[in-house]
């Protein structure tokens, strides 16, 4: 098992600028290499405190991969919806080559409302634009002279540059949240697998979903599997769980909010029961989270004790992707829980 970090901003201008924020997430990235993780992640979102510092994964992570040697890059998820594969091709080839090859690149549909009704996006295109996207993406990645005739985008004998220096292009990741069709569609494509496990539920047979799809199509192994955790290490439980109780209470706040269309009225058939879902996040806070194993705050033993029994309930994951500084954590808060983690818990699963 592998450990990395996301960034998921969640932050409100008048508690930390950009500048602020950005200079205390580059400073983290250069943990990585010293402690042992092994990626960096984040995400794209807009128009809201949920998300809203992260317009353009590909930006960032071309800022991290200067303070990183060995991390892998990972878009968190880029989303195909919004923007042109043409302009997604050409940044991932870039980024690709900045970074002597050490990206990886997400994607996924987007599930905010508010998103989509300022892009004048209709909801009910979100799989259709998808899957036409990560398609044209891949094939100018992997191919010159391409031409696509799609129902949201056509082109006609583009050659992408600058081309990606991994062969025949870098690794793709779907993310997915609950839906069934998702996770055998991203075993079957042969993507690996971008979990998202706050709302609690059936990750299990979801995961085996994913993992029956991959076998099913033929490819070798069973796929990678990539969850997503908020992580909080302290010496001292009771410290522990004070510092990151506001922190994980606020970040759902902050979600519920930003999505709040699902519950005014949105409705679209690609996105069944997020009413339902939506209502469930709403109860949700550090203590469920930690009930769930989706967050992992604590002594570094009890860390230990709570990844190995989430990764036996599941059936076992690949990489731990490690929200860090979630919401207005502090830096020097993020950098010891980092440290402590990468010296007393990384160890523990090589």
């Amino acid at each position: 098992m592998e450990f990395g970090v996301q960034f998921f901003p969640n932050i409100k201008p008048e508690e930390k600028s950009s500048a602020q924020y950005f200079e205390e997430c580059l400073k983290l990235c250069e943990l990585l290499d010293v402690y042992g993780y092994t990626h960096v992640r984040t995400v794209e979102h807009y128009f809201h405190v949920y998300g809203g510092y992260s317009p353009n994964p590909i930006v960032f992570l071309t800022a991290a991969s200067q303070r990183t040697n060995k991390a892998r890059l990972v878009t968190g998820a880029v989303l195909p919806v919004f923007n042109n594969p043409l302009k997604i091709a050409g940044e991932i080839g870039m980024l690709d080559g900045i970074s002597n090859g050490r990206l990886e690149v997400g994607l996924a549909r987007a599930f905010i409302p508010r998103e989509f009704e300022a892009f004048k996006i209709d909801l009910g295109e979100s799989v259709e634009r998808f899957d036409e996207g990560v398609e044209q993406i891949a094939k100018l990645l992997e191919n010159e002279n391409v031409t696509c005739d799609g129902k949201f985008h056509s082109f006609e004998n583009i050659t992408s540059f600058p081309r990606p220096l991994q062969k025949p292009r870098p690794q793709f990741w779907t993310a997915a949240l609950s839906t069934e069709e998702s996770f055998e569609k991203a075993g079957r494509a042969g993507n690996w697998l971008m979990g998202i496990p706050i709302a609690g539920g059936k990750m299990k047979e979801l995961l085996d979903i994913y993992r029956d799809a991959w076998v099913t199509a033929g490819h070798p192994g069973n796929g990678r599997i990539m969850l997503a955790f908020f992580m909080f290490c302290h010496e001292d439980h009771d410290e522990a769980i004070r510092i990151a109780r506001t922190q994980v209470d606020n970040y759902f706040i902050s979600l519920v909010d930003s999505a709040s269309g699902w519950t005014t009225g949105s409705v679209s058939n690609d996105y069944r029961n997020y009413d339902k879902i939506l209502a469930s996040l709403k109860k949700e806070n550090l203590d469920t989270q930690i009930e769930k194993c989706s967050a992992w705050v604590g002594t570094p033993n009890e860390l230990v004790e709570m990844i190995k029994d989430y990764d036996n309930q599941i059936g076992g994951f690949d990489d731990g992707s490690l929200q860090v500084n979630f919401t207005n954590m502090t830096y020097d808060h993020a950098e010891k829980s980092m440290k402590l983690f990468g010296e007393t818990v990384i160890p523990r699963f090589k």
